[in-house]
């Protein structure tokens, strides 16, 4: 049987792009998607996957929803962008007014980027600033924890783990942070307080991926974790930065993990599912308090940060349909009747030969194994059943989209199980 052949775009563009996270010497060819819909990624060569990892977690209505589709066609019609710089839009402000509305606590400014490693970027500059604007010059310095990640930016990186994340090389480029372990434990939460009070003076903020830390390996941690470490930033005045990149709008189960454990951060970072994966879009939200430490006479106490498409109308009308879409429809439900199928379908992964462990959080379930894998062919192998998922170094998890039916989401369970017995059994 001949290979399909492959669509003349693909052919004459693939010597020109530089695709993300591969060795382009020697990573497979990539799939050529043409088309999706609902909770599929339709192929050049005719084939469909269901997809199990919502494009990088950003697809939480699924693909092409019509609601979203249709508000960004409005705003193209009329505005399909302006600067926020001088000038002000609609979107822009009832999203941020939506935002402050369903974060807890008084979460209530919001600062608009493009990117989730921005939002992280921003979120360092206005910890170090609001330090300094109070006159304490040394806070600079940032607590995170290992298999911790928070971008690919140089400020995110330094806050990544610094050994097991993807930026080793960059060690000498990169500012020395804390990257310590997540305590779990009585004896490891009060070494944790003492080394928070011992670099207090000089510390600008804890930062976390509150319950998953997802990129990082997808480790889970208990809401008492988190509320635990809350509290500590409290004890030592120690600003509290939750990175809800991965796990903000209904991944985990609740709107935002940080409800889970009733924590109020002083800055959150949100992207991905903002805009329910149609356009780039993030934010980072800053309390009262954090806020009101740039107010001043000077200008120079502003916070001086401003990327070109920041508010962008066309993102920013996306994510107030996708926000329409968590109020009318129920998406939370949706993601704990998730959970508890991926519970069931991937129990049988559990006791094989080489799997360490499965667990399921929200909408998220992962097969971890004992060694990294040949992830390429893995990753083909998914392909051939029919699914679209992407191990990660010795993880395979789903990430489906919040409204993928019963059926669907026993053909990506159904799949992971049938992938890893192979590899087990080959091992």
């Amino acid at each position: 049987m001949s290979a399909p052949k492959r669509p003349g775009w693909s052919e004459t563009g693939l010597r020109h792009i530089w695709l993300p996270y591969s060795q382009m010497k020697t990573a497979p060819r990539p799939v050529e998607a043409v088309r999706t819909e609902g909770v599929r990624v339709h192929l050049a060569d005719g084939r469909a996957l269901v997809d199990g990892v919502s494009s990088w977690w950003t697809a939480c209505h699924g693909y092409n929803h019509p609601h979203i589709r249709e508000a960004v066609e409005r705003q193209l019609a009329c505005m399909p962008h302006v600067m926020l710089g001088g000038l002000v839009h609609e979107p822009a402000l009832t999203l941020a007014r939506r935002l402050a509305a369903l974060l807890p606590g008084d979460l209530n400014h919001v600062f608009f980027s493009e990117s989730g490693s921005v939002s992280v970027e921003i979120a360092m500059k206005m910890a170090v600033q609001f330090w300094l604007n109070q006159g304490a010059q040394g806070r600079t310095r940032f607590v995170s924890f290992r298999h911790g990640y928070h971008g690919d930016t140089t400020g995110a990186m330094s806050v990544c783990d610094p050994d097991d994340g993807m930026h080793a090389l960059f060690r000498g480029l990169l500012p020395q942070q804390h990257v310590v372990d997540l305590p779990r434990d009585e004896p490891s939460f009060e070494t944790f307080d003492r080394f928070l009070g011992a670099h207090a003076g000089e510390v600008a903020a804890v930062i976390l991926e509150p319950l998953v830390q997802a990129a990082g390996g997808m480790k889970f941690h208990a809401p008492a974790v988190l509320a635990r470490i809350a509290a500590l930033c409290r004890r030592h005045d120690i600003l509290l930065v939750l990175d809800e990149i991965a796990t903000g709008f209904g991944r985990t189960g609740s709107l935002f993990a940080c409800e889970q454990a009733a924590v109020c951060p002083d800055i959150v970072t949100l992207s991905k599912a903002l805009t329910g994966g149609t356009m780039a879009l993030a934010a980072t939200v800053a309390t009262d308090r954090v806020y009101d430490g740039f107010l001043s006479d000077r200008f120079d106490r502003a916070l001086m940060h401003g990327p070109t498409f920041t508010g962008n109308p066309l993102a920013c009308a996306a994510a107030n349909a996708s926000l329409d879409l968590f109020e009318r429809e129920p998406r939370l439900a949706q993601a704990q009747a998730i959970e508890a199928r991926l519970v069931g379908g991937l129990r049988a992964c559990a006791g094989l030969p080489g799997v360490v462990d499965v667990r399921c959080q929200g909408a998220i379930g992962v097969v971890q194994l004992d060694r990294v894998p040949d992830l390429n062919a893995l990753r083909g192998r998914f392909v051939e059943e029919g699914v679209w998922v992407r191990p990660f170094a010795d993880v395979v998890y789903l990430m489906p989209p919040l409204v993928i039916g019963e059926d669907d989401l026993a053909i990506l369970t159904g799949a992971v199980c049938r992938v890893v017995a192979e590899w087990s059994r080959a091992r």
